[in-house]
């Protein structure tokens, strides 16, 4: 059995938001190429995308938002959804198939033809509200999956990963009060949107259940290794989720030309093979990523290659260790690390 699936459609390309908009079709043009080029597909299992059906998606959005989506379907021209956000006549299925095609991978995940996998889909999704997009986004992929694995799958307990440079807003607002879906985010501080903060732990019955690392310029690979292997570990192996789910945004790469970090396509691989291996411990390895930002074509390639191969099963020269860390970059992880300890000591007893 191929163990590692792929969403990938030439119709996510036709969702086009104009010349020049960082979020373009020559993201996937990129990465499809390089699955093609290097005999990467020989070690994946291509599933095909459907589309979301308003059922589903409105289980996170309104009704209202979504038939105005829809709408955009019946225009000759690019209809601005948000001063980031447009969606041409082809945005609307391109954006249902985006989410359809997460949908698609975890249920092939939960049927066991594959055991883990990546949507290599867009339109993105983590900044889109109940009613708003938001941030390039249109729906929310990631929160519909997550929501759909408890109302169709029957699940419990699912935790969204979210690495992307910037805080996840909308799925963060979908879980807020929700102990079933744990959110975890690192995003760069002070940047869009803005939210995200330490103390922005959950509401009601979800207090505790949202994680928001917010950290200021420069955290590389020794950073974000430490954060994982610290912090949300730990939290997981307690919370015991039954599905993991990743934002996999990639603007945290050192050459993206949006973000500040510092993370390596090495360093996406170890925070890879880090929920691997927790994936492994407590959910039998259902571990699912979507595609989310990434700007330089060239960073994209290479992260989602070294993201696919130790998903896959080889990771040859992917890897780092957090002893590696950048002298030449005197970051304070610790201070970050020891604060959010000091504010989850209250939900958490790893702490």
């Amino acid at each position: 059995m191929q163990r590692t699936g792929i969403v990938k459609d030439q119709f996510f390309k036709k969702h086009d938001m104009g010349s020049f908009h960082p979020e373009s079709p020559q993201r996937l043009d990129t990465i499809y190429s390089m699955l093609d080029q290097e005999n990467m597909l020989n070690r994946l299992k291509i599933i095909r995308p459907r589309e979301a059906s308003k059922e589903e998606i409105t289980s996170i959005h309104t009704p209202d938002y979504y038939q105005m989506v829809a709408n955009t379907a019946h225009q000759d021209q690019i209809v601005s959804l948000d001063p980031d956000t447009s969606a041409c006549p082809d945005s609307f299925q391109a954006a249902k198939l985006a989410t359809g095609g997460l949908l698609s991978l975890v249920e092939a995940i939960q049927d066991n033809s594959i055991s883990n996998g990546f949507a290599l889909v867009r339109p993105p999704g983590h900044h889109a509200e109940a009613n708003q997009a938001m941030g390039f986004c249109i729906f929310n992929n990631i929160a519909v999956a997550a929501i759909q694995l408890i109302i169709q799958h029957g699940l419990n307990r699912v935790l969204i990963v979210d690495w992307d440079l910037h805080h996840g807003n909308g799925t963060h607002y979908s879980f807020y009060n929700n102990p079933q879906v744990l959110y975890f985010s690192t995003h760069q501080s002070p940047y869009y949107p803005g939210t995200g903060s330490f103390e922005e732990t959950g509401d009601g019955k979800g207090k505790g259940y949202t994680v928001n690392l917010p950290l200021y310029p420069g955290a590389g690979d020794y950073e974000y290794i430490r954060i994982f292997r610290e912090i949300l570990l730990p939290i997981a192996r307690e919370f015991r989720p039954e599905f993991i789910l990743v934002s996999a945004g990639f603007d945290i790469h050192f050459n993206d030309p949006l973000g500040q970090m510092k993370v390596t396509p090495e360093g996406f691989a170890t925070l890879t093979q880090l929920l691997l291996e927790t994936a492994n411990e407590v959910c039998e390895g259902k571990l699912a990523l979507v595609l989310e930002g990434g700007y330089s074509l060239e960073a994209l390639r290479d992260s989602v290659k070294a993201v696919l191969l130790e998903l896959s099963g080889d990771s040859t020269g992917y890897r780092v260790t957090s002893e590696q860390k950048n002298q030449s970059n005197p970051y304070d992880i610790d201070s970050v690390i020891d604060r959010v300890k000091e504010i989850h000591n209250d939900f958490w007893q790893c702490f």
